[in-house]
């Protein structure tokens, strides 16, 4: 067990990790999730965090971005270990999202919609159905999506997180989001919230 911890922590470094890293707990989990897609997967994510995080809370420079920087450790630790188990990452061509708008998608099927796409969407579906389809995203865009969308983080702190220029970042969460509109659209024809079909029908 010496060798899992930092023997040199000091009582009062040990109770400031515990006090602080706490509250953040939940999130970081409910993001590991959303990462793993696997609660088994996701809690050992977040252990295996906690960990990284407790050997190296001396290299912490207090008054700094606390839960930036056990997520810039979570995500280092999924790209390092997690998807080493994947056999191959999942990709999506960039002609596939890069002309899809969910509001002129919206506006195509209801010639009279002038409704925002959230009113018609996202009001209408559970929240489980949007976190499916986050989930669902190839793993790039879903890290930038869960990081910014989820989790608030600006785009400097996401490029620190990530570890890419921040030119990466907005790429990532430009495309990012334009999958996510696409799914979220096929959810709401399959759930009946908008008729399929073409403008004429």
């Amino acid at each position: 067990m010496a060798e899992a911890t930092r023997a040199n922590i000091s009582a009062a470094d040990k109770l400031r990790f515990e006090q602080d890293t706490a509250p953040l707990l939940d999130p970081l989990y409910a993001s590991a999730l959303r990462m793993t897609r696997s609660p088994a997967d996701a809690e050992d994510l977040v252990q295996e965090t906690m960990l990284r995080a407790y050997r190296s809370f001396d290299r912490f420079e207090p008054g700094t971005n606390l839960k930036a920087w056990l997520f810039r450790i979570m995500t280092n630790a999924y790209i390092n270990i997690y998807r080493k188990r994947q056999r191959e990452p999942q990709q999506i061509s960039a002609e596939e999202v890069e002309d899809f708008d969910l509001y002129r998608e919206l506006k195509t099927h209801d010639p009279q919609f002038e409704a925002t796409p959230e009113n018609i969407v996202l009001d209408q579906l559970l929240d489980a159905d949007i976190v499916t389809a986050i989930e669902d995203l190839p793993e790039q865009f879903r890290l930038a999506v869960i990081l910014s969308d989820v989790e608030g983080f600006t785009y400097a702190e996401m490029a620190e997180i990530m570890e890419v220029p921040m030119g990466t970042v907005m790429s990532r969460l430009h495309r990012g989001r334009k999958a996510l509109q696409k799914r979220l659209l096929n959810l709401a024809r399959e759930k009946g919230i908008i008729k399929s079909g073409s403008r004429g029908r």
